[in-house]
């Protein structure tokens, strides 16, 4: 019989990952409701927004208002992707900030304009900077397995990159199936060398469900030794830049899963189905999650 844990950490990422690409306007309004929803289902960890520019991305305009108005509970993260995003983000009281780059050269090219070497020489100072500042900072790895434009992706290459954020002093690495082309044998593999090469720093695991395999990925996962995971409520969301990717896995078919094989999240699922029926009126697509129908169906 394969080793669990008692207890897992569930990060949700539906307000900005889920709602970042949303063709629908979201209100601020909706968005807050949402994100209360979410804390009051035992959601302790949540990436809230973006401070991004709203040329680019006008859903996140708001970041601001989100991150002012947004009740102080657990960890609360906002995705800074430069200097700009950095400086705008602390001016407006977040004390726990996530930087982001993509393994393969091409979708990091596709998606910020810089290769990944460029990103990683821009972020080194702001990451030191923010240490110093006593700032929790994330890093998520994009296509750490696989890339749409360039194939499998190395285990070495994504270590590597790991390695260099490690040493610049971050306190989380998220490590992304980006366009959910991994299987659960490559899933054990990369994170059982990540557990192993960074012991002291916190590991999560973010997969992508286009092939309907992230839950057996997570499974795979929390037999390397990973006890985090990013999901995103109602299974919304996607990449713009990862052509085919789906939505995130869904956080209540992931905590349910948790759940039932006795692994404590801290997470009412009915609260959380709750929180799905706030913003589903909101986005353009109905939430046809496995759990999220159940829980229509009962009622």
């Amino acid at each position: 019989m394969f080793s669990l844990p008692n207890n897992a950490t569930i990060i949700e990422v539906g307000p900005r990952d889920g709602l970042q690409n949303e063709g629908k306007l979201v209100s601020t309004e909706n968005k807050l409701e949402f994100i209360t929803a979410l804390q009051n289902a035992g959601i302790q960890e949540m990436e809230l927004t973006s401070f991004v520019s709203p040329k680019w991305v006008p859903q996140m305009a708001d970041a601001k208002e989100i991150v002012a108005q947004t009740k102080k509970v657990g960890r609360q993260f906002v995705l800074t992707p430069n200097e700009r995003g950095v400086t705008a983000a602390l001016e407006s009281g977040a004390t726990s900030l996530a930087v982001f780059v993509g393994v393969s050269n091409t979708f990091n090219k596709k998606n910020i304009n810089k290769t990944t070497a460029e990103s990683m020489a821009a972020l080194q100072p702001l990451i030191y900077d923010l240490k110093k500042q006593g700032i929790f900072v994330r890093a998520c790895i994009s296509t750490a397995f696989y890339c749409p434009f360039e194939g499998a992706v190395a285990p070495e290459a994504t270590l590597s990159l790991c390695r260099q954020f490690v040493e610049w002093g971050v306190d989380e690495l998220s490590v992304a199936d980006t366009i959910g082309m991994a299987t659960p044998k490559e899933s054990y593999a990369l994170f059982t060398q990540l557990v192993e090469a960074f012991p002291n720093v916190l590991m999560t695991a973010h997969f992508h469900d286009t092939r309907r395999m992230a839950l057996a990925n997570i499974t795979a996962a929390l037999q390397a030794g990973v006890t985090r995971f990013d999901s995103s409520a109602g299974g919304l969301g996607g990449c713009p830049f990862a052509p085919g990717a789906t939505g995130n896995v869904a956080t209540e078919d992931v905590v349910n899963m948790l759940h039932q094989m006795a692994i404590h999240t801290g997470i009412d699922l009915d609260l959380l189905c709750k929180a799905i029926e706030k913003i589903e009126p909101h986005v353009s697509n109905p939430v046809t999650t496995g759990m999220y129908t159940l829980y229509k169906n009962k009622g």
